[in-house]
Parts: C-alpha cells; sequence; structure tokens
C-alpha cells in the first residue's frame, strides 16, 4: 500500500500531464495557423539583403578615393557632361542603375565628383537603366513573339524616361545652384550611421589589411548587386485572378491612377527594372496597352531613388542627400506639369516615334546606334 506522499506525488505527475502547453494557453489556433503563414524565409532574405547593401556602401566609401585618379583621367570624369555619359555605360555595363547611382555618392563622398557631376551621373545611370527594359523585350524577338509588342515598352521606357529627365536636368541644376533644398534633412541620419559604422566599418579595417584600397569599391559594387538581386527574391509572388483584372482593365485608363500605381510599386521593389519589367509580359497578354504605360513609367522614375536616398544617410553628407533629393523633386516637377497640362499631346508623341521606331528594321537600328554612341560622345565633350 502506498504511502499518503507517494499517493500525492502520484496525483501531481498525473494532473502534470494533462495541462495545457503554454502554447495552448497563450496563442489560439487561428494565431497559430497566422504565425505559421509567415514567410520567415522571405524575411530572413530581406534582412540579409539589407544588411549587404549597407555594407557594400560603406565598403565603396572607403574604396572610392583611391579610385580618383583612374576616373578623373582614365576616364576623363571631370565635367557634367562626362558624368552623365560615364554613369549612362556604367549601367550599360552592369546592366543595372542603382548600384552605379550608389556609386556617384561614393565618388561625391571622395571628392572625385562635384555637386553637379554626382547628379548628372545618377540621371545617366537611370538613363542606362532603361535599356535593361528594352533588352528583356529583344529576348522576347528571339522567342519568338511580336517585335513591336516586345519592344514597344522598353523603347517607352527610354523615350520617357529620357525626356523627362533632360527636362529635369535643368530644374535640378537651378535647384542645387541657388541651394533651396539644402535645410531639408533626414536627421536621424547621424544614428544610423554610427551604428552602421560600428558593425560595418571593422569588416572594411580587415579587408585593407591584406586588399588594396581601390579593390573595396569593386567589392562593394558586387556586394550590392547581390543584395538587390536577392531584394527581388524576397518580394512576395503577386497573381492575378480574371475577376482582379477585370477590375484593373479599368483602371488603368486613368493616367493618375497609373502614375500612382508605378511609384508604389517601385518604392517597394526599390528597382525600377523590376517594376517596368513586368509591363512586358502583362502586354503580351493584353492585360495593359502601351498609352496607358506612360504615367506608370513618370511614377516608377520617382521613387527608385529610394535606395539612392538610404544610401545617402549612410554617407552620413548633408549634399549627398541634396542631391538625390534635388532628383526626386525635379523629375517629380516634370512628371506632374505634364500630366496636369500636354500629358495627351506628350503620350501621342512619345507612341508616335515608338511606332516609327518599330515600324522599319533601319529606325529600330538607328535608334539603337544613336543610344550607345551618345553616351560616348558625352564622354569625350
Amino acid at each position: 500500500m502506498n504511502s499518503p506522499a507517494e499517493h500525492e506525488l502520484m496525483v501531481t505527475a498525473v494532473d502534470t500531464t494533462e495541462l495545457p502547453t503554454l502554447s495552448d494557453l497563450t496563442l489560439p489556433q487561428p494565431v497559430r495557423t497566422a504565425w505559421r503563414r509567415i514567410p520567415w524565409a522571405k524575411i530572413g532574405l530581406f534582412g540579409l539583403s539589407l544588411f549587404l547593401f549597407i555594407l557594400a556602401i560603406t565598403l565603396m566609401k572607403e574604396g572610392a578615393r583611391d579610385l580618383a585618379p583612374l576616373v578623373r583621367s582614365r576616364f576623363a570624369v571631370t565635367n557634367a557632361a562626362n558624368s552623365l555619359g560615364f554613369g549612362w555605360l556604367f549601367a550599360y555595363v552592369i546592366m543595372s542603375g542603382s548600384p552605379v547611382a550608389a556609386s556617384a555618392l561614393a565618388f561625391f563622398q571622395a571628392g572625385v565628383l562635384d555637386k553637379l557631376g554626382a547628379f548628372t551621373m545618377i540621371t545617366g545611370s537611370r538613363l542606362g537603366a532603361s535599356f535593361i527594359v528594352l533588352f528583356i523585350g529583344f529576348i522576347y524577338v528571339l522567342r519568338g513573339r511580336s517585335r513591336s509588342n516586345s519592344l514597344s515598352m522598353g523603347l517607352l521606357s527610354l523615350s520617357v524616361t529620357g525626356t523627362t529627365y533632360l527636362a529635369a536636368l535643368l530644374i535640378g541644376y537651378t535647384l542645387l545652384r541657388i541651394g533651396t533644398l539644402d535645410q531639408l534633412q533626414m536627421h536621424s541620419g547621424l544614428l544610423l550611421t554610427s551604428v552602421t559604422e560600428l558593425i560595418f566599418d571593422p569588416v572594411a579595417a580587415f579587408l585593407t589589411g591584406f586588399l588594396p584600397n581601390w579593390t573595396l569599391f569593386l567589392i562593394g559594387l558586387g556586394i550590392i548587386m547581390v543584395s538587390f538581386n536577392l531584394f527581388d527574391r524576397c518580394l512576395p509572388q503577386m497573381t492575378l485572378k480574371e475577376s482582379q483584372l477585370g477590375r484593373m482593365s479599368r483602371l488603368v485608363y486613368r493616367p493618375w491612377v497609373m502614375f500612382l500605381l508605378g511609384g508604389a510599386i517601385t518604392m517597394v521593389s526599390m528597382s525600377v527594372s523590376v517594376s517596368l519589367s513586368v509591363l512586358i509580359p502583362l502586354s503580351h497578354r493584353g492585360f495593359v496597352r502601351r498609352e496607358n504605360v506612360i504615367p506608370y513609367i513618370m511614377g516608377a522614375n520617382i521613387t527608385t531613388f529610394i535606395d539612392t536616398l538610404l544610401a545617402a544617410v549612410l554617407l552620413n553628407n548633408p549634399q549627398a542627400f541634396t542631391i538625390v533629393l534635388v532628383e526626386m523633386i525635379s523629375i517629380t516637377i516634370v512628371s506632374v506639369l505634364l500630366l496636369l497640362t500636354i500629358f495627351r499631346r506628350y503620350e501621342r508623341a512619345m507612341l508616335n516615334f515608338v511606332a516609327w521606331v518599330t515600324a522599319d528594321n533601319r529606325h529600330l537600328a538607328l535608334f539603337m546606334v544613336v543610344i550607345l554612341v551618345v553616351p560616348f560622345v558625352l564622354m569625350l565633350l
């Protein structure tokens, strides 16, 4: 026969096994289900891409100083026209505009470029980035798709970006000269920079222990391209049902809706190449028409600077922040004025130009030669 103490222990043991777990007490079934649905892998990718982005900016900043003689002499980047062409060609080579824009800020931080030179190099990076959409269109042509439909989005992207950014150059130049926006700064930049310096400066110091300083810029450039690639992978996959497309088709005819949509999608993806490349398959499936995407491109060209603005904050350079802010405001002024005043005439002009280019192989060849030669000519001025 068991003693009273033993009996008490047995009862306690049985009662403990019947108690609900802590998760049962604190997390209802809907909460646990929602917890399991959280895309932890994508969140981890986002954290890794952000870590690599900050590391890349730190390395590029350190390595840009030693590249000054090369940029000034070998590439002859000595004025605003040179830097415009340099940024344009640089974006062609690496097939991306955002790393080139970050490079322009790193060169400005190192004293390689002045304010206007950094401004025009960033503008050139956006012109070169638009070529990527045209390149994707060529891939569709090689796969047997219609040349007109496949190339139209890329041609529109280049045409709209070229006309609006070149007009914005004049506004941006004026804003930089009079210093209207110099007082607008992101005040949290000092705290953010102090944290990043504590974490990432030791990495740069470690690498400089056995590598030449100039190689840090190239390493940072490679890392920042990887970071953007990882960020693209962590974006959610959007699927559109027929009912959703029916509602969207009524919205795409409104220029302001498409303008805001282009800005919003590019702000989330932080890549104008991603947001504009989405238009090519949608156009092939008949979901959007060429005339509907012009305001979309205009909106995307504004918010594509979000990552460059973050790079300016990480550099802790008020003038670098002002340069990017001027880029955003100047292109916003041009886009809004077009939408409010002569948008329909501008739309017809862009569509007529694209139709002319795609109507004949000679026209297309001439256009390709021009967009390849112009940045080289700018480098020689």
